[in-house]
C-alpha cells in the first residue's frame, strides 16, 4: 500500500469506530473491529485480552529492543450539548465529526497505519508492538495495565493522545487522597469534645501553603488542591471526624510514593491514598525518538493531563493526532489533514531510528 492508501484506509476505519459505541468498559465491538482490521491486512498472531488488542511485527526478534505503540479505543459518554448524532461519522470539508474522532480514534488509526507500514520489514533495529487498549477514560484495571505483563520486554513507548503531533516528553502523575481528622464528640454549648473540623483546618492550611523542595523544569512545583470536605451531623454536636479529599498533581521530580510519605510526615490526619498507580512519566530529551521529532520540526512540552502513559515504567513519549482542547467536547471532530500528517510524521520519526 502507498502512504495515501494507508491514509484513506485509516479514515474508513475511524468512521467505523465512530459508528460503533465504545464507552469505557463497553468496548467489545470496537475491539472486534480492530482485531478484524489487523487480520484483513495480513497481521498474524493477533492477541486479545478483555477489550485490548495487540500484535508484533512479522519479523519480531526477542534479542532486539521493542517500541510500544499504544492508544485507546474507548470513549467517554457523549455529553448533553451535542447537536449532532455522536455515533454518525460526518465529513464536512476537512472535518470528520463523531464521538472519539479526536480522543483518541485519530491516533488509534494513525498508529495502526504506521504499524502496518513497518509490519513486514525484515531489517529493523527495533521490534514494534501495537497495543490498542480499553478503559483509558475511566482508569479501569482491564485496559493497558492488564496486558502489559503479556507484551514482553518493552524499551520505550509512543502513546497516542491528541497533542497536535507535538511531543509531550513528560506527564504529571495523579494521586487522590482521602484524609480523616479525628477529634472527640461533645455538646457545642459546653466546653466538651475535641473539634475535628479545627484539627482538619490546620492540615488543610498545610496543603494550601506547602511547597515541595524539588521543582520540575517542565511543570514547576507539585500541585495539591483540597477539593471536598465533609463533617458534622447537627448544629449542637462537636464533630468527632472531619473528612476531606486532596487532588495532587505530581511532577517528574517525585514518585507518587515519595509524595505520600512527605505528606504523612507533615500532617496529623489519617492519609488514605485511593491509588498511587497513575505515576508521573517522562523521556530523556536526548532520546533518539525525541531527536527524530525535533529534526522534523516538532516541539517538546510537559503535559498537564493524565493518560495511560502513567501506567508505564519505561520511557514514553505522548504524541498524537488532534487537539486536546477538543477532547470530551460536544460535536467532537478531527481534521482529516491531521490524520494524513500524523501518519506521515509517525513513519518519518520511526524511519530515523528503526
Amino acid at each position: 500500500m502507498t502512504q495515501e492508501e494507508r491514509y484513506l484506509d485509516a479514515v474508513e476505519l475511524l468512521k467505523s469506530l465512530i459508528s460503533t459505541p465504545s464507552i469505557s468498559r463497553g468496548e467489545q465491538d470496537t475491539a472486534e473491529l480492530i482485531d478484524r482490521f489487523l487480520a484483513q491486512h495480513g497481521v498474524r498472531n493477533i492477541h486479545r485480552l478483555h477489550n485490548n488488542v495487540w500484535a508484533v511485527n512479522a519479523h519480531y526478534d526477542p534479542t532486539k529492543p521493542t517500541i510500544l505503540l499504544n492508544s485507546h479505543h474507548d470513549t467517554v459518554k457523549p455529553n448533553s450539548a451535542y447537536t449532532r448524532d455522536p455515533f454518525s461519522p460526518t465529513v464536512e470539508g476537512d472535518r470528520l465529526y463523531g464521538l472519539g474522532s479526536n480522543d483518541a480514534g485519530a491516533s488509534v488509526v494513525s498508529l495502526l497505519a504506521t504499524f502496518l507500514h513497518f509490519y513486514e520489514r525484515p531489517d529493523m533495529a527495533y521490534n514494534l508492538c501495537i497495543a490498542i487498549t480499553a478503559e483509558e477514560e475511566n482508569s479501569g484495571d482491564k485496559g493497558l495495565e492488564s496486558v502489559l505483563p503479556h507484551l514482553g520486554k518493552l524499551d520505550f513507548a509512543i502513546v497516542g493522545e491528541p497533542t497536535l503531533m507535538q511531543m509531550a516528553i513528560a506527564e504529571r502523575g495523579l494521586i487522590v487522597i482521602d484524609c480523616v481528622a479525628h477529634g472527640r464528640a461533645g455538646h457545642a454549648a459546653r466546653e466538651e469534645g475535641d473539634n475535628a473540623i479545627y484539627r482538619a483546618m490546620k492540615d488543610i492550611e498545610w496543603f494550601r501553603t506547602y511547597r515541595f523542595p524539588k521543582e520540575s523544569d517542565l511543570f514547576g512545583a507539585v500541585k495539591m488542591t483540597v477539593t471536598i470536605i465533609n463533617a458534622g451531623s447537627q448544629h449542637n454536636v462537636v464533630p468527632a471526624e472531619c473528612r476531606f479529599t486532596v487532588d495532587i498533581r505530581v511532577t517528574d521530580r517525585y514518585t507518587n510514593e515519595e509524595v505520600v510519605e512527605i505528606i504523612r510526615q507533615h500532617v496529623d490526619c489519617e492519609v488514605l491514598p485511593r491509588s498511587t498507580r497513575l505515576k508521573p512519566s517522562s523521556i530523556d530529551p536526548s532520546h533518539p525518538i525525541v531527536k527524530a521529532g525535533l529534526a522534523l520540526g516538532r516541539t517538546t512540552y510537559g503535559s498537564p493531563t493524565t493518560s495511560d502513559q502513567a501506567l508505564l515504567d519505561i520511557p514514553s513519549l505522548k504524541l498524537g493526532v488532534g487537539d486536546s482542547a477538543r477532547s470530551h467536547s460536544a460535536d467532537e471532530f478531527v481534521h482529516l489533514s491531521e490524520i494524513k500528517e500524523g501518519i506521515g510524521l509517525y513513519i518519518q520519526m520511526l524511519e530515523k531510528i528503526v
